[in-house]
């Protein structure tokens, strides 16, 4: 299993890190910084999913007027951490 840090830029969130073991699938998340609650629910939801699937359903979202989002800024650490990013 591999920890990868990231710092998301233009949200809440200040720092993510996510387990990923060593078939690319999300172990843990953990968030600091950015609403508590929604982020609790995000990491619940993606542990045991793929990476890739996280990245399928998480790119692109953005939050009220902003362009990007927690989501679209983990789908875009999960990117980096699997070298496509």
């Amino acid at each position: 299993m591999k920890t990868y840090t990231f710092q998301p830029q233009g949200v809440c969130a200040r720092e993510m890190q996510v387990d990923l073991d060593d078939q690319g699938v999300i172990q843990a998340l953990r968030v600091t910084g950015g609403c508590s609650g929604n982020l609790q629910g995000i990491a619940s939801l993606v542990k045991g999913m793929s990476a890739e699937e996280a990245i399928h359903r998480l790119k692109g979202i953005g939050c009220g007027a902003k362009s990007t989002s927690c989501p679209d800024q983990l789908a875009l650490g999960l990117e980096r951490a699997l070298g496509q990013g």
